[in-house]
């Protein structure tokens, strides 16, 4: 492992509002540069109470303008969601006001539901035109576009782009395009496995990278005892399971028994799908960690997680951060 990295959602808790929300991930992106953390993710997704970075080249701004060395970037941007030169242009104007620190994750999903969709004003199309959409941003990211259509800011910024994903195609799609590839486990890690070896072993050099380059995402939850972590996990427990139960909202109080809370059925979807996850002190989460870096070799690991109480999700990332330097040397 090269390094370690930290994924934001900016969640909102219940009681608290986007406000709140943006104003704890500009302090936790400030805790995590000094903590040695190597980049600061956000994410984009839609019509979601208890997430406040919609606007995600907006909040990557805001971040990037409040710290100095750490890089800051998408984990993803929803690439179906927009035009590809005007991502360019965004990210080419982040990558000029921060440069060597902006990097663009993308995401081929569009991460929200139908009716929001229309409302982003995106029709899609039948056919899935993804990789096309990857290569012309690519282009409006390189030095000489290939038409006469041109980024200004983006053109010749170079910002690092990955392929993120959750199935075996971002897995494919970046090695056949020689890019930086990042799986999202901490929610879907079913085709980690397969995804890693296919993009390992098919990997082919590019101008972009010499050899591949895999990020592994990890949940942490970490507190000074084991029970007081599972206590905390609970709030991203009970969210998770509202949200698969068609009943998102903002991120819950903790509870002591989620058992009492959860129906057992959703309770083990919600189990297999959190199962990438450390949980626990010091001790436990860097016995949990190791087994995930043994086991899978990444390049890098990215690890998040969602904590009611804003003080304890500090403390939670500060524990990680000493285990992962621990686990590094």
């Amino acid at each position: 492992m090269q390094h370690f990295s930290l994924l934001d959602l900016s969640p909102v808790p219940e009681g608290n509002t986007a406000g709140d929300a943006l104003r704890c991930t500009v302090e936790l992106a400030q805790s995590a540069e000094a903590a040695g953390y190597h980049r600061y993710w956000l994410a984009e997704h839609h019509n979601m109470p208890g997430i406040a970075s919609a606007a995600t080249a907006v909040v990557i701004g805001h971040v990037a303008g409040a710290t100095s060395t750490i890089r800051v970037g998408s984990g993803g941007i929803m690439l179906p969601n927009h035009a590809p030169l005007m991502i360019a242009e965004a990210f080419g104007t982040l990558a000029t006001l921060y440069p060597d620190r902006i990097d663009l994750g993308l995401g081929r999903a569009p991460g929200t539901d139908q009716e929001t969709m229309r409302a982003l004003r995106r029709y899609m199309a039948p056919e899935d035109s993804f990789p096309q959409d990857v290569q012309e941003l690519l282009g409006y990211l390189s030095d000489e576009p290939s038409g006469s259509v041109r980024a200004v800011p983006g053109q010749g910024t170079h910002v690092p782009v990955w392929i993120l994903g959750s199935s075996l195609f971002g897995a494919q799609l970046a090695a056949h395009m020689g890019l930086p590839y990042a799986f999202a486990s901490h929610f879907a890690p079913a085709m980690l496995d397969a995804a890693l070896e296919i993009y390992r072993q098919t990997f082919k050099p590019s101008p972009y990278l010499d050899k591949p380059y895999a990020m592994v995402a990890a949940g942490v939850c970490a507190a000074d005892t084991d029970e007081e972590a599972r206590y905390l996990r609970s709030s991203q427990m009970l969210g998770f399971a509202r949200l698969h139960t068609g009943k998102p909202g903002k991120l819950p109080l903790p509870v002591h028994d989620v058992r009492t809370e959860i129906p057992p059925h959703v309770l083990t979807g919600v189990e297999k799908a959190l199962s990438c996850s450390a949980t626990g002190s010091a001790e436990s989460i860097e016995r949990q960690l190791r087994t995930i870096i043994d086991k899978y070799q990444p390049d890098e690991l990215i690890v998040t997680g969602m904590i009611h109480d804003h003080s304890a999700r500090l403390r939670s990332f500060d524990i990680a951060a000493g285990v992962l330097r621990s686990l590094r040397a």
